[in-house]
């Protein structure tokens, strides 16, 4: 039988209910990712130019998953072929093996695949979609075939240098990290509006080197002393 003195010592005891901090330790966190491997970096999403099997990793998806998509490459571009490479590393310098990196470029003319850029004084490259992505592999290389874009319009009547949009994706990013690969060798380094933006000192982030094989190599540091500018969307 309860009495009244059961009943107020149970309500003078502190009262525990499901937001009681006392029960509860840190909360635990949580990552984004991996992405979704089947869908995000198909096969071939890495080769602009021609049929090949570059951007997807395979070793990540059930081989009948991997038959399901291919490049879409329509014929050849006009252009100068490159080879794009580089190396995705977090704050403590190491490899990040399960990112995603996405491009976006005007064709060799200086004109992009888009309804935005309706220019008639700039040929549009019907073979030429000048968007990919490619996975980092276990090393956290991408690497991605395209063709060597020609310079835009920049703000004001200004030029800009031949560049290529890069984005980054990958574990703990809730946005994509915008940035921008120009060439060592670019005709307009010096006076291109949105590169005079970043800081001297930090300019080269943005500047591939063409390596003895040909490949241009920009590696992107997420974190450190040597951190790869990114840009405001």
């Amino acid at each position: 039988m309860t009495t009244i003195t059961d009943l107020e010592s149970r309500n003078a005891a502190p009262r525990q209910d499901s937001q009681d901090p006392s029960i509860f330790g840190q909360t635990p966190w949580q990552t984004v990712g991996p992405y979704f491997h089947y869908g995000l970096p198909w096969k071939g999403g890495a080769d602009l130019v021609g049929p090949s099997e570059m951007g997807a990793r395979p070793d990540l998806m059930p081989p009948e998953h991997f038959l399901l998509s291919g490049s879409n490459v329509s014929g050849t571009p006009e252009g100068e072929v490159i080879a794009l490479a580089g190396c995705v590393y977090d704050a403590d310098g190491k490899p990040i093996e399960d990112a995603m990196i996405e491009i976006w470029q005007a064709n060799a003319n200086g004109r992009y695949a888009s309804p935005d850029d309706d220019r008639a004084d700039v040929a549009l490259d019907q073979h030429f979609v000048g968007f990919g992505r490619a996975s980092t592999d276990k090393a956290g290389v991408f690497r991605f075939r395209t063709i060597r874009p020609g310079r835009v319009p920049g703000p004001g009547n200004s030029l800009q240098a031949p560049h290529i949009a890069l984005s980054v994706f990958g574990r703990g990013l809730l946005k994509r990290l915008p940035t921008r690969l120009y060439f060592a060798d670019g005709e307009g380094n010096e006076t291109d509006p949105i590169l005079a933006l970043v800081p001297e000192a930090r300019r080269h982030t943005l500047i591939a080197q063409r390596k003895p094989d040909g490949t241009w190599r920009l590696d992107i540091n997420l974190a450190g002393e040597n951190e790869t500018v990114f840009f405001d969307l």
